[in-house]
């Protein structure tokens, strides 16, 4: 029997904490163990409980959702979080994600991308909101350094030939079933090569991957996409 996905959600607002709740705990198979109305309790709880996910809003009173975060993932790094806001500024995106954050859902979500989230968060997957991964695109072309001279940036030199092929593809946002069907593997070997690229690179995850690729000159930014 495959074990519960357990979580500890924190927003200062008990209605919308309820609403959570409700929405997950219909789901079987996740189990919430405790609520917080601010960030630092969210860390306390996050320590205390060992959950899969935390689920943080981002502005909270004491410690601010992006700061509990930062302090779950070096306090706790097997719990991923998940920041689930209606603030979607370009910077708080961005920070959270470089912050090692797995996943990031706007509020207006609908029930079944939440749970979406929760569970693909809790099994190693990074999830974003579509409306938020454009905002990050361009984020990233702003961030982005000119094509290494070298060919390849010295943070992938520990890379293989084939590895570069498929962190290349994961870093355009491709699944890994469509990096197997561009490469012509299996899905099995893609998710190979994807777990140790990941380690390799000591990143926590696909958005990790993505981040690099750009500040590294990895990808070269899209011309066509306007910041």
């Amino acid at each position: 029997m495959a074990q519960p996905v357990t979580v500890v959600l924190a927003d200062d607002q008990r209605l919308i904490r309820q609403g959570l709740r409700l929405i997950l705990e219909s789901e079987p198979g996740i189990q919430v163990l405790a609520e917080a109305d601010d960030g630092a309790e969210a860390v306390a709880l996050v320590r205390e409980h060992a959950p899969t996910v935390a689920l943080l809003d981002i502005r909270m009173p004491v410690l601010d959702g992006l700061r509990a975060a930062r302090q779950v993932i070096t306090l706790m790094p097997a719990t991923r979080v998940l920041i689930l806001t209606t603030f979607d500024a370009d910077e708080y995106v961005y920070e959270a994600l470089r912050a090692g954050v797995s996943g990031f859902l706007l509020k207006d979500a609908a029930a079944g991308q939440l749970i979406n989230a929760v569970r693909s968060v809790a099994a190693g997957d990074a999830l974003i909101d579509p409306v938020i991964t454009r905002r990050l695109i361009s984020r990233l072309t702003l961030a982005a350094k000119p094509p290494d001279p070298g060919g390849i940036p010295a943070q992938l030199s520990a890379l293989t030939t084939r590895e570069l092929d498929v962190f290349r593809l994961v870093a355009q946002g491709l699944s890994n079933a469509e990096v197997a069907r561009d490469l012509v593997v299996e899905e099995n070997t893609v998710k190979t090569h994807v777990s140790r690229i990941l380690t390799k690179l000591n990143l926590r995850d696909r958005v990790q991957a993505v981040v690099l690729a750009y500040e590294s000159g990895f990808i070269t930014p899209d011309p066509g996409i306007k910041p």
